[in-house]
């Protein structure tokens, strides 16, 4: 069945960086568009950024600047580099893969505080 496993998340300082990655298992990676999502606390799940299978992205306006999202195919990978974070942005952190249905992982916790 197709498994998706979110790591690299934690506690950062404000302005600090952190890099998740999803391995993704069971599906065809390279043939879809992937992606990041985030949900606070009593917020609903918002987009954070997507990358096609030919490598275009998309980001929410309020990460354009600061984040990047790639793919390793070879590894059937999606990362996601958070800079300059804001403790707003503190949330559990989801990877999708959108292969006609929605795959989703189990989410990482990012936690933005000093």
């Amino acid at each position: 069945q197709v498994q998706l496993v979110e790591s690299g998340g934690g506690l950062v300082q404000p302005g600090g960086s952190l890099r998740l990655s999803c391995a993704a298992s069971g599906i065809i990676f390279r043939i879809y568009t992937a992606g990041w999502y985030r949900q606070a606390p009593g917020k609903q799940r918002e987009l954070v950024a997507t990358i096609t299978s030919g490598g275009s992205t998309n980001f929410a306006d309020s990460v354009k600047d600061r984040i990047t999202i790639s793919r390793d195919n070879a590894k059937s990978t999606v990362y996601l580099q958070m800079n300059s974070l804001k403790p707003e942005e503190t949330a559990a952190y989801y990877c999708n893969v959108a292969a006609g249905h929605d795959y989703w992982g189990q989410g990482t916790q990012v936690t933005v505080s000093s």
